[in-house]
């Protein structure tokens, strides 16, 4: 075979926090690569995951909230946008597709826009895409056109549900030898943080880690987040709980994982099969006095795990180069030797993936957030979420973070000497430092393409 197939398993809201608790995890990182700084151009569901499909910043793709008319499933279908993602790239490649799970927020499964059959996106060979199930049980699958309706079984449970028609799917595939890429997009460990039933007990007594972060604010705090007041007794007991959870939800995912492993070896492909795991967004639980969430540029929510291991990938090797979900759609166009739209702004990780430095590699990453409380009439308008940051963009080097807020306001933080992000060293900086971190922040933030922001991406050291 020439062409490698892809298994991609994305996971909602999965910190790297949790990856000590993921066995399969930590054998593909002993068996593969890991990056450590892999960044998500938007620490919020829909934007993250419409950058993941086309390989484009927040800016080009113009979905920069999860509903409503600057986000969502719907903008993007009226965009066009599905009709060049990752997935109608392999198929043109002569790939067989499948996705198996969340999709876009606002996705309804049994909507059927201007066809007769509930819709199904282009590009995707076969198609199981759920709406709002995040409770993991009860929930209706759009399956290839048709609705399947779940209950509340043990056998019902969704991650399980999605690992066994993945397995079906390559068993299938490999039978046919027929290179494929199949994404399973789980909807844990988002809250409510469901497990599967034989999970519901484990881990007792488990508690957030409680890291140098942990209910305390940075010094020189920006103004939205200074004033938050002390962690109450309720609060740690909540979030311990809701950590025991998290950690409970994703074991079904890490079994997953090591289930799909072993199918590709039966198969006798899986040397020719690369595994890819990740999540679209971080989560912090008591992080800098922040009550569950996400969306702020702290490494909880932005750092997320990448692991991959098989075909073309370099043994217990870790990538240190910043990588960016933007990367994943021209990583998976290169793996199939198919050519990718000028306008995907991400570039391939596979000479990464084999343990070796491209040339002019970017230096920074850029984070970007639309504020869901900035306008009252936007559907995530929350007039009292004193945990949502305001408008930002972000650059996010090996060593560094620097944010800039629509106000004005800063933040810098020197993560190799502070590295849990708690000392403010903007108001420190020279104003020469401030001009290159301004002028390469907006390079990044208004660039168009792979030529355009790989230039931008190596502005600032």
């Amino acid at each position: 075979m020439t062409k490698p197939n892809i298994v991609f398993v994305l996971a909602d809201d999965l910190a790297a926090n949790l990856v000590p608790y993921m066995p399969n995890v930590l054998a593909m990182q002993r068996e593969g690569t890991t990056f450590t700084d892999y960044t998500v151009t938007d620490s919020l569901c829909c934007p993250s995951r419409a950058s993941i499909l086309t390989g484009q910043y927040p800016h080009n793709t113009g979905i920069i909230k999860n509903h409503g008319a600057d986000g969502g499933f719907r903008l993007f279908h009226e965009r066009g946008q599905e009709r060049s993602t990752f997935a109608t790239d392999l198929r043109k490649g002569g790939y067989r597709t499948a996705f198996l799970g969340k999709y876009l927020n606002e996705y309804v499964p049994r909507e059927t826009l201007a066809g007769g059959r509930p819709y199904v996106p282009p590009g995707w060979t076969e198609w199981y895409g759920g709406g709002n199930d995040y409770a993991n049980f009860d929930y209706t699958l759009n399956e290839n056109g048709k609705l399947r309706r779940y209950g509340s079984r043990p056998q019902d449970y969704l991650t399980d549900v999605l690992a066994a028609k993945a397995t079906s799917f390559i068993t299938t595939s490999a039978a046919k030898r027929i290179p494929f890429l199949v994404e399973i997009s789980t909807y844990t460990p988002h809250h409510p943080y469901t497990p599967a039933p034989r999970d519901a007990n484990a881990f007792a007594g488990l508690k957030a880690p409680r890291t140098p972060a942990y209910g305390r604010v940075p010094v020189n705090a920006p103004p939205w987040l200074a004033k938050h007041p002390p962690l109450t007794p309720a609060l740690h007991v909540q979030f311990d709980r809701a950590f025991r959870k998290r950690v409970q939800s994703v074991q079904a995912i890490d079994r997953m994982l090591g289930s799909l492993r072993s199918t590709l070896t039966t198969a006798g492909i899986a040397d020719e099969t690369v595994v890819i795991f990740s999540s679209d967004n971080g989560y912090h639980l008591g992080d800098h006095r922040l009550n569950a969430g996400k969306q702020t540029a702290f490494d909880t929510d932005v750092n997320v795990p990448l692991v991959a291991a098989g075909y073309g990938v370099r043994a217990g090797h870790v990538a240190r180069a910043p990588a960016e979900n933007i990367d994943l759609r021209p990583t998976f166009a290169d793996l199939a030797g198919v050519e990718v739209p000028a306008a995907v702004d991400g570039r391939s990780l596979r000479q990464l993936l084999a343990g070796e430095t491209p040339a002019q590699w970017r230096t920074a990453a850029l984070i970007e957030h639309g504020d869901p409380a900035a306008d009252p009439a936007d559907p995530d308008y929350q007039r009292y979420s004193e945990n949502t940051p305001p408008t930002y963009d972000a650059l996010r080097t090996r060593s560094f973070t620097y944010v800039e807020y629509v106000d004005g306001t800063r933040e810098y933080y020197d993560r190799r000497s502070d590295p849990y992000q708690m000392l403010n060293l903007a108001g420190k900086l020279d104003p020469e430092r401030i001009t290159e971190l301004r002028a390469a922040l907006k390079g990044l933030a208004e660039c168009v393409g792979a030529a355009q922001c790989r230039r931008a991406g190596q502005a600032v050291g």
